[in-house]
């Protein structure tokens, strides 16, 4: 708990079990009321990981994706009653060192979703990001802040915490169930006027983090521009996408129907 607002932290999982328990160790379980762990049919032993040591479980029983991972966490987050959520990849990639300084900032009511940011400071190339990665991060983030009418330094980071009334008003199950989900929150929540903060968070890429491959990364960017340009003429009133339309389909708490 922290200043008075209970914590969750989501882990969308994948083939994470030679990084989870390094990951679940650096939690501050001081700040950390429920650790959830999603597994999207990985082909490791997550799961088996995520039962010994003790943590609150949903498998799939097939891969969906990273977006549909991200549904089955918020929707399970929401049959609890956690005030906060907090998103911290199980790959080891984002210091999770950082949810008490995220979730404090949602705690002390100035924000409704903060973002772990690695592109604030000088530290994402020395922290291993591919060069390819920096340069396209940088221009689709200046598009994106153009079309949304924005000025975020990253909007590809998968480090958040979220307000949960956030969660529960956006119309996330409109959402991609692939890496798009990620910018579709972010239109999702500009539009709705929610508050946006960011949080310095140090870089690091290595052989167990998960990433896409250059493929996957370029299809993203095109669909990252798609996202950005629905954003710009929903904001000037020329068009009604479904995934910002205000009545959009909700997610459901588990163990509820919408």
């Amino acid at each position: 708990m922290i200043g008075g607002c209970r914590v969750c932290v989501v882990m969308p999982a994948y083939n994470a079990a030679r990084t989870l328990e390094r990951t679940v160790a650096e939690l501050d379980r001081a700040v950390v009321d429920r650790v959830l762990v999603v597994d999207d049919a990985s082909s490791d032993a997550t799961a088996e990981l995520a039962r010994r040591l003790g943590l609150e479980l949903r498998v799939h029983s097939r891969n969906r994706g990273y977006g549909a991972n991200q549904k089955t966490c918020y929707a399970a987050a929401l049959a609890g009653g956690e005030e906060i959520v907090v998103m911290v990849h199980p790959d080891y990639q984002y210091t999770p060192k950082l949810v008490p300084p995220m979730a404090a900032m949602i705690a002390c009511g100035e924000y409704d979703l903060v973002l772990g940011s690695r592109i604030l400071g000088k530290g994402a190339l020395a922290g291993g990001m591919p060069l390819y990665k920096y340069v396209s991060n940088r221009f689709l983030t200046l598009a994106e802040n153009l079309l949304l009418g924005q000025k975020l330094s990253e909007y590809h980071t998968g480090f958040r915490a979220f307000r949960r009334e956030v969660l529960a008003r956006l119309p996330l199950a409109e959402n991609s169930d692939d890496f798009l989900f990620d910018n579709q929150i972010l239109a999702q929540a500009f539009a709705a006027g929610l508050r946006v903060g960011e949080l310095s968070c140090p870089t690091k890429y290595f052989a167990e983090a998960s990433s896409i491959d250059f493929r996957s990364s370029l299809a993203y960017g095109f669909g990252v521009l798609g996202v950005g340009l629905q954003g710009f003429l929903h904001r000037v009133g020329l068009a009604r996408p479904r995934f910002l339309a205000a009545d959009g389909r909700r997610l459901a708490p588990e163990g509820e129907t919408r």
